[in-house]
């Protein structure tokens, strides 16, 4: 439970310091967007009302997959604790001492993992920050969904990321 402890200590550090520097303020960015939106033919009005429909739909679907994400790390780490008595008690054995050393360095990249997490997450809000709705707001919209599955992607990798740092298998 220390490495968690000392896991959970970093995160909370490095959540404080991305949290002031990632707020979105979205009343300033949509605030000419109903007078742009009223003055767009009915053409390009329903092109962007179909385009919305589309982008809000796999945004959806993309948002259940980055909860089941997260969730399935948390998931992970209480399964992992679960048993550690198994290969703690093989720390001081010669021959399969491996197996204890091994599970350590797991543990050191699932706690790790919580801040890559973190680190994917303020990457994403500053990506989001940087959208322009004032020259093109249907590239705006699919901008943002090119965000969100990057940010997808990304917490796949983590996993992956923080065990290679570890030398965890």
């Amino acid at each position: 439970m220390g490495i968690f402890d000392v896991a959970q200590s970093v995160v909370n550090s490095a959540a404080g310091i991305i949290v002031s520097d990632t707020s979105i303020d979205i009343s300033s960015v949509t605030a000419n967007l109903q007078t742009r939106l009223m003055a767009m033919d009915l053409g390009p009005l329903f092109g962007l009302w179909f385009q919305s429909i589309f982008v809000g739909f796999t945004m959806w679907a993309l948002t259940i997959c980055i909860f089941i994400i997260v969730y399935g790390r948390m998931i992970e780490i209480y399964l992992a604790t679960s048993i550690a008595p198994i290969p703690m008690a093989t720390m001081l054995n010669r021959e399969s001492g491996g197996m204890g050393q091994n599970y350590l360095r797991s543990l050191f990249a699932l706690g790790f993992q919580g801040f890559l997490i973190i680190v994917c997450v303020a990457i994403y809000a500053v990506l989001v920050k940087s959208i322009s709705v004032s020259t093109d707001i249907s590239k705006a919209i699919w901008t943002c969904m090119g965000y969100t599955v990057l940010l997808c992607f990304t917490l796949f990798k983590t996993g992956s990321l923080a065990k290679s740092i570890f030398n965890a298998h």
